[in-house]
């Protein structure tokens, strides 16, 4: 190999580890080809995958032929996209052209390979950006752990040893691990504010109804939130601006209008920000707690403020989502129930043989419970509050002591982010590293719709030195 070579690579992987439109950038004006790029970041895969399995597919052939074509069109004079060359990879529930869409489950590898990619992949793909593979994820998105029974358990970039959080744990892990700069990921409960408390990571749930779902496998069709993950503020931006847009493919997307987010986060004007008390005070670690106050600090939130009834809108998330999840699966679950893990397909047969009065309960309880939210909105921008009450518990453990009590880490890992996503707030998820091994996570919550303030907050938290991606171990 050719100095010239040598010293293109090494500027590939600086690029990898840095913002993403600094990459673009520098694939646009030529300084590196986006075949280097990609085929880099394979390299990366291939020699860390091992360790954090964060993949289930590896898409080559398509990533360098994306590559190819991109540097096909700079070469013609064409104009490339804001991602152009940047490698992304999307949870496996998302569809990816040619392979079978398998969310997380043994059952799904016997579908037929998906005809079209989802909406959110073509969008990255169309902004440029390059697709190498498929992640892994709990089976069928019923997971806060990432540990998955058929393809193993993802694992945490800053000990492997550890959870890598879920059930986005394939894009926590590969983002943290530095295998891809961008990923995609589902969040019904939790699953993108989980993974990125545990790996380090920023992860944005939009507003529910705000990004296409169309041609991703489902879990809780009046729960379910795409977006994306990056270690960056700006990177979580430029991926959202890209993925933002009409779709008749989604009857959920609302008719609401959107304007791009990254030319706005260092906008001027102060930003009301309040803390988020009572049940979101209580039950956590000591590094759960010393992450809010450190937020607080930096955004000037001297105020707590409370929801009223927040346990019982986690025990509404709950039974909305078992029997939601149960109809969903009624079928494979009188054909196959020996293909399910035995942990996800209980809650899924406790969930068909709930009461329908009870559901009907949840759902206005709802509707009370997000009104009671958006009287908050009145006075505030932004509420802080931690999205995990630990930072990565070990792989397998199975409980934890929290608020002086013995409890199952499973249904557990999730007690702060289930009462926001029950009623589709948007949400940044900002990593602030604790001083340990393991980092921890914090939410920036916003109103419906107010994406743009919880970003403009994460990005006042990664100016402070507050809120940052750490290195990872492997």
């Amino acid at each position: 190999m050719s100095a010239d070579s040598d010293a293109t690579r090494l500027l590939a992987v600086d690029l990898l580890a840095g913002p993403v439109t600094e990459l673009a950038a520098a694939v646009r004006e030529g300084r590196v080809s986006a075949r280097v790029i990609a085929e880099v970041a394979l390299a990366r895969i291939d020699a860390v995958d091992p360790v954090l399995n964060a993949f289930t597919d590896v898409t080559r052939a398509r990533a360098l032929a994306e590559a190819d074509a991109l540097d096909a069109a700079r070469a013609a004079g064409a104009a490339l996209g804001p991602l152009a060359g940047v490698p992304f990879a999307v949870k496996n529930l998302f569809d990816l052209k040619g392979l079978p869409t398998r969310a997380g489950s043994r059952i799904n590898r016997d579908r037929a390979p998906a005809e079209r990619d989802a909406t959110l992949v073509e969008r990255l793909t169309a902004a440029g950006a390059v697709c190498v593979g498929g992640l892994n994820m709990g089976e069928y998105a019923y997971d806060f752990t990432g540990e998955n029974l058929h393809d193993g358990a993802s694992r945490n970039p800053h000990d492997p040893a550890h959870m890598s959080g879920g059930s986005s744990g394939g894009s926590g892990s590969a983002v943290g691990g530095k295998l891809v700069p961008l990923a995609l990921g589902s969040d019904t409960n939790g699953s993108i504010r989980v993974p990125s408390s545990f790996c380090g990571i920023f992860g944005l749930k939009p507003t529910y109804g705000r990004l296409s779902r169309a041609r991703s496998f489902p879990f809780v069709a009046s729960l379910d939130h795409l977006g994306p993950f990056a270690r960056h503020v700006g990177d979580l931006a430029a991926s959202y601006d890209a993925l933002l847009g009409p779709d008749a493919d989604d009857p959920a997307l609302a008719d609401k209008p959107f304007a791009p987010t990254l030319p706005t986060l260092d906008a001027p004007g102060d930003l009301k920000v309040a803390v988020l008390g009572g049940w979101f005070a209580r039950q956590g670690t000591p590094q759960a707690y010393e992450a809010v106050a450190r937020a607080a600090t930096a955004l000037g939130a001297t105020t707590t403020v409370e929801l009223p009834e927040v346990e019982r809108a986690r025990a509404a998330a709950y039974l909305i989502s078992m029997a939601e999840g149960a109809a969903l699966h009624a079928a494979r679950l009188r054909e196959r129930p020996g293909d399910f893990d035995p942990a996800v397909r209980e809650r899924l047969l406790a969930g068909s043989v709930l009461p329908a009065s009870w559901i009907a309960k949840a759902q206005i309880f709802r509707r009370w419970f997000r009104e009671r939210a958006l009287e908050l909105y009145a006075d505030w921008d932004v509420l802080i509050a931690p999205s995990t009450p630990v930072p990565a518990p070990r792989g397998g453990q199975t409980t934890f002591v929290l608020d002086g009590r013995e409890m199952l880490v499973r249904p557990n890992i999730g007690i702060y982010t289930q009462p926001i996503s029950f009623i589709g707030l948007p949400v940044v998820a900002a990593p602030i590293p604790t001083g340990e091994r393991l980092p921890i996570g914090v939410q920036l919550i916003a109103a419906p719709w107010q994406e743009e303030k919880a970003l403009r907050a994460a990005r006042v938290l990664e100016r402070a030195g507050i809120a940052f991606s750490p290195e990872p171990a492997v």
